[in-house]
């Protein structure tokens, strides 16, 4: 295990929350319009406390992503005055909690505070662990030709190079495949 069980929820739910700007979607499909493809994001990343699934907690988690997209595009130090503006900006308070099966973790904010903010905070204390273990070269953006995906290696020896978002790996195996059997036959 790279890293513990929370901080991987939260690296995970980070990087698919990224992934649905059109800017990283091979597609360029904006990934989180509707309340239907929030409610589909909640479900598979879960997250504790007061939930409006409104139109305002909608719009205020599609602000969290430009946010989050700039720690894909800075290295280690870069990340740290971005990670602790979200952290000043949610007021975080790290505090040990239990629940819901989980073991001892930590939660920084109230959890009536809103969704957005508390999103934006378990991110940031996940990245707090990223920077703090110095594994930075496990955050990445796809290497595949037509993607611009973002995701965290959690492979054991770092080194998933394409995200698993749009096949790219199958992809760009393909491709190298069909590549190398043109060169063999020309």
């Amino acid at each position: 295990m790279v890293f513990i069980h929370d901080t991987e929820m939260s690296l995970r739910a980070a990087a698919a929350l990224v992934n649905t700007l059109p800017d990283t979607d091979t597609e360029g499909v904006d990934r989180l319009v509707s309340q239907q493809d929030f409610d589909a994001y909640l479900d598979e990343y879960a997250y504790t406390g007061t939930f409006h699934r409104d139109d305002d907690e909608l719009a205020a988690v599609r602000a969290n992503r430009p946010r989050l997209l700039e720690l894909w595009s800075v290295d280690r130090d870069g990340a740290v005055p971005l990670v602790n503006a979200m952290l000043r900006d949610g007021r975080a308070l790290p505090q040990l909690v239990i629940h819901d099966g989980f073991d001892w973790h930590i939660h920084a904010t109230e959890p009536d505070a809103p969704l957005s903010v508390r999103m934006l905070v378990e991110a940031a204390m996940a990245f707090v662990d990223v920077i703090r273990s110095d594994q930075w070269d496990r955050v990445r953006i796809c290497e595949a030709d037509d993607c611009a995906s973002v995701y965290v290696d959690f492979s054991k020896n770092g080194s998933k190079r394409y995200c698993d978002t749009g096949n790219c790996g199958n992809r760009m195996n393909v491709i190298a495949y069909r590549r190398r059997k043109a060169e063999e036959s020309a």
